[in-house]
């Protein structure tokens, strides 16, 4: 399902103009990333939590030019269903 087909499902479930709806998901979707931008997560109660995930320094290669780097610790975002979503889906 893409960003499009939520705006128009969510318009017509709620009796919206789809102008609007865009705006409501875009506003959230951006209040999402930036809070993860602030190293806070994000909880939804009932559908899950946004969260951040540490990765550890890491040594890697390349392969091509024979050499090695170091990939430094760094955060990636990810998401945790709740129970109840997780069963409804399972």
């Amino acid at each position: 399902m893409t960003k499009a087909e939520i705006v128009t499902a969510i318009a017509k479930e709620i009796g919206l103009d789809k102008t609007t709806t865009l705006a409501v998901v875009e506003s959230f979707m951006e209040q999402v990333k930036t809070t993860l931008a602030n190293d806070e997560n994000v909880y939804l109660r009932g559908f899950g939590s946004f969260i951040l995930k540490k990765r550890a320094q890491k040594t890697a290669r390349n392969i091509t030019q024979n050499t090695t780097l170091i990939i430094p610790e760094h955060n990636i975002p990810a998401f945790k269903p709740a129970k109840v979503f997780f069963d409804a889906v399972k």
